[in-house]
């Protein structure tokens, strides 16, 4: 049987059909009073956003969310993990002061923001869930002892999962580092025929697992009379200034190289190469990683049932996580927000409709995808998002089934 899906539109003529008020209407459609009960400490599991990063859900929406906790008598906090990178989120005091500085304080949003695995990530529990990957999962304790949970989610493309909704946002976001390191499959290699010798990699990976390796050639090519070294910026290198340097001399720099034992498949180091000269290792089959997703999301949802619903934002569908210190136009126009008790059935709804509309004008997929089309798989090739939701049906997670209704 289809799964309900609440479907909120874009367009707006009135204070009555603004979108704070539409988020009010999905969550009186849900009927808050049937997960919150008087006394509920009520988790709303957000994305504060990377520093740098501005497509966030917005902190006037999760405003609505926490009035309507405290209508129904509960008591709300937002939440969220720290992450396995390094970066403005990776520590409980760091984290906080971003979600601050995002808007996430208690001024704005009516309620604190409490990082669910402590400061240092070492408040959490092993969930047991016997499933193909898994038959424990490490959960936040913060998530754990939350009497309901109200997972809000940024629609968006993800290098790794391919697409982040509901089942994303519920597995990483609510696992601790040794949890999201038990979900990371993937490990990274360093081409070095695009590798520039910058270091960028090593300076930024949390467990040191990129190294100095020794000095190699890296390529020239001529400026007027000048041979430079491509990716050294305003320096540049000069290493032939002499007029008719040929193209073909070469500079020897320090070259970095991963070591793949120790390194945690976190994936900063490739977001953040200039060069683009890192990239994964397709040795570890995708499938497994986006069902190891879903099966980290049952785990976190496992022991709520019937006091957990979902708000899925298809606005702002940027083609990178929220996690990048960036944020890249937007590959389609804003679509919906959605709601939904089922986290399978509302991430289906939420990749039908970024795929049946149009291309941007100026994103990355401008005049290469059609609507129709699999903008998520176009974006990330090598991923595979679609087994977030097949394995999340086959666990017990929810169905792929859905039936849209206009609140």
């Amino acid at each position: 049987m289809p799964r309900d899906v609440f479907f909120a539109g874009q367009r707006a003529k009135s204070p009555k059909t603004s979108t704070t008020a539409k988020v009010e209407k999905l969550i009186a459609r849900l009927g808050m009073e049937n997960f919150v009960k008087p006394g509920d400490l009520v988790a709303i599991k957000i994305h504060f956003g990377e520093l740098g990063n501005d497509s966030f859900i917005s902190p006037v929406f999760a405003r609505k969310i926490a009035d309507a906790v405290r209508a129904a008598g509960g008591r709300p906090f937002f939440t969220d993990t720290n992450t396995l990178y390094s970066g403005a989120r990776s520590n409980g005091v760091q984290h906080c002061e971003t979600a601050i500085a995002h808007g996430f304080d208690f001024a704005v949003c009516g309620a604190p923001v409490i990082i669910a695995d402590g400061i240092k990530s070492g408040d959490w529990r092993e969930v047991p869930i016997g499933r193909k990957w898994f038959q424990k999962v490490k959960i936040a304790g913060g998530i754990l002892d939350a009497d309901a949970l109200i997972v809000v989610s940024h629609f968006k493309g993800h290098d790794q999962a391919g697409f982040g909704g509901a089942i994303k946002n519920l597995a990483m976001g609510c696992a601790p580092k040794a949890g999201k390191k038990d979900q990371h499959t993937l490990r990274f290699v360093i081409k070095p025929d695009k590798c520039t010798g910058c270091l960028t990699c090593a300076s930024i990976c949390p467990v040191s697992a990129i190294i100095k390796a020794e000095a190699a050639p890296l390529p020239l090519t001529l400026s007027g009379d000048t041979a430079v070294v491509p990716g050294d910026g305003e320096e540049g290198a000069a290493a032939a200034s002499v007029p008719g340097a040929p193209a073909a001399m070469q500079r020897t720099a320090a070259r970095p190289e991963i070591d793949t034992e120790r390194c945690l498949g976190c994936g900063e180091c490739q977001g953040r190469c200039p060069a683009h000269a890192i990239s994964q290792t397709w040795d570890v089959d995708m499938t497994e990683f986006a069902e190891r997703l879903a099966e980290s999301a049952y785990g976190a949802v496992k022991d709520k049932k019937g006091k957990v619903f979902y708000l899925n934002f298809v606005r702002d569908v940027s083609p990178d996580c929220d996690c990048a210190p960036w944020s890249d136009a937007p590959i389609v126009a804003d679509q919906a927000i959605l709601a939904s008790t089922d986290p399978v059935a509302i991430d289906a709804a939420s990749r039908d409709l970024v795929n049946a509309a149009p291309v941007l004008p100026g994103s990355i997929l401008d005049g290469r995808a059609a609507p129709g089309e699999d903008k998520f798989s176009l974006l990330h090739p090598a991923t595979r998002g679609e087994a977030q939701l097949e394995h999340g049906e086959a666990i017990g997670l929810g169905k792929q089934k859905y039936r849209i209704i206009n609140i």
